[in-house]
């Protein structure tokens, strides 16, 4: 007879070879992103300097704070991808998302400096001086900032990692900062337009604010143990029902901590099964979920058929998952 019973299933180990495939993915676009982040910063100096435009100065302040950011994210990624240990038995993947809401700040931070600084400049009716300087090193700070967004799109779909995620979604938006940061410099000495270079300015820090919505968005599901994308979930649940011998499961529950994801379910076996043969499908089912969910450590609870252990258990979590 099986009683209630947990069955811990290592699916995916923290230093498997794919763990440390993601580990190397994640911290070479967090390096990548230091580097683009020093070489622009350097051109950008120097390009404010020239000009004396406020939305060029917008976006060396954004550089500034991206070098900064990238730091960080690149110690995020590092620590994340440490096993667990004894004070950490869930593993280190949260320093992910934290370092994603650290960036958060640093986007929020060059966002109020750039909008003060367009608010001052509309005041006081600023001009601004060579152009054309200020344009050809925006043209060069994007066509650099789309090389890199496409590594880190190609590193993300590789390892959904939430810390690089953020600074994608920080140097999307340093695209559109250097397009308007050409538009406002053309526009102003160009076609005489002198509010146009603050006018931009605003943009930019509205553009920089939601950005960092986003990004927050993604951090703080992570740390609030937020469910799986209902797709990703039921792809998990049909996963299980493939299985002969299993007559139900409910109470499913998903995670993810960094790169690494977590469930925990109860399945239904007939009473009159034995714990070897209760054992003999559960390695079944591990060997299918180990294969088609990568890096995933799964906890079963075996049930009696019919029985639902309610103790504990907040009542929007009852509902039995259908079994494909």
């Amino acid at each position: 007879m099986v009683r209630g019973a947990a069955v811990p299933l290592s699916t995916g180990h923290h230093h498997g070879p794919q763990a440390r495939s993601r580990a190397a993915l994640t911290s070479s676009a967090a390096i990548a992103s230091i580097a683009m982040a020093t070489f622009l910063l350097l051109l950008k100096l120097w390009a404010a300097a020239q000009t004396g435009s406020v939305a060029m100065l917008g976006s060396l302040a954004d550089t500034g704070l991206d070098l900064i950011a990238s730091m960080v994210t690149l110690y995020g990624v590092r620590m994340a991808a440490q096993p667990a240990d004894r004070q950490h038995r869930f593993g280190h993947g949260k320093a992910e998302a934290l370092a994603a809401l650290f960036q958060v700040v640093i986007i929020v931070l060059s966002a109020c400096g750039i909008l003060y600084r367009a608010v001052e400049r509309l005041v006081e009716k600023q001009t601004t001086a060579h152009a054309e300087y200020g344009i050809g090193v925006s043209v060069a700070a994007m066509v650099a900032t789309l090389g890199l967004l496409a590594y880190q799109r190609h590193v993300i779909a590789r390892t959904g990692s939430v810390a690089i995620h953020a600074d994608h979604v920080h140097y999307q938006s340093d695209v559109l900062l250097n397009g308007a940061v050409i538009a406002a410099l053309a526009l102003d000495q160009y076609a005489g337009i002198p509010w146009a270079d603050p006018v931009f300015g605003v943009g930019i820090a509205v553009a920089l604010f939601i950005g960092a919505w986003r990004a927050a968005s993604n951090a703080i599901d992570q740390l609030m143990d937020k469910e799986w994308p209902e797709e990703k979930r039921q792809r998990f649940i049909e996963a299980v029902g493939r299985h002969p011998g299993l007559a139900g499961m409910h109470d499913l529950r998903t995670r993810s901590s960094g790169t690494q994801d977590f469930v925990q379910f109860h399945v239904w076996v007939p009473p009159q099964m034995t714990i070897e043969e209760a054992h003999r499908i559960t390695e079944d089912v591990e060997a299918a979920l180990e294969a088609e969910f990568p890096d995933t450590e799964v906890l079963i609870h075996l049930d009696p058929e019919g029985n639902t252990d309610r103790e504990g258990v907040l009542p929007s979590a009852l509902a039995e998952e259908p079994m494909a």
